[in-house]
């Protein structure tokens, strides 16, 4: 069953690039005792995720941190180095913190995954976006029709908060 309102976001753990290399971060690292903007694309470099979802939040976050929003944050079923090289190629370094769900895990535990295999994608997460308080979350947007970007949008969330 998919996640809803008022649901605590489950323990799982994604990968960030650092200084060092790859390491891990924890939903507690990412989420306790924060207000935090989620935002969830089936896949880095993908037509929609590139051109449409991230430049929503790219153009708004400004205005989404500006509401008392302490972290934006994306989440895709890549790798982290795809998910580095992306923050590089959007211009997102420092305004967007960005957490490889390279095995699905976190999509599953929220119910948010959708398998993609007869495109060649295999299991992806579904696109969507969340405000997320002290790890529960607190709006959610959902995308029912795949490839498209319209209710889970940046300025959809900024005008939720």
């Amino acid at each position: 069953m998919p996640i809803k309102v008022g649901d605590r976001l489950p323990d799982a753990k994604f990968r960030v690039m650092t200084t060092e290399g790859p390491a891990w971060k924890t939903t507690d690292d990412m989420f306790k005792g924060r207000k935090v903007a989620l935002f969830a694309v089936p896949g880095a470099f993908t037509p929609t995720c590139s051109n449409l979802h991230m430049p929503s939040f790219l153009d708004n976050a400004e205005a989404i941190k500006a509401k008392g929003v302490n972290e934006i944050a994306v989440t895709a079923v890549n790798d982290v180095f795809v998910m580095e090289a992306w923050k590089k190629a959007a211009g997102a370094a420092g305004k967007i913190e960005f957490l490889a769900d390279g095995n699905a895990e976190f999509a599953k535990a929220i119910g948010l995954d959708n398998d993609s295999s007869a495109g060649g994608m295999g299991v992806r997460s579904k696109r969507y976006s969340m405000l997320v308080e002290d790890g529960v979350v607190k709006k959610l947007n959902i995308e029912e029709a795949p490839g498209k970007c319209e209710v889970s949008g940046g300025q959809t969330l900024l005008g939720q908060i």
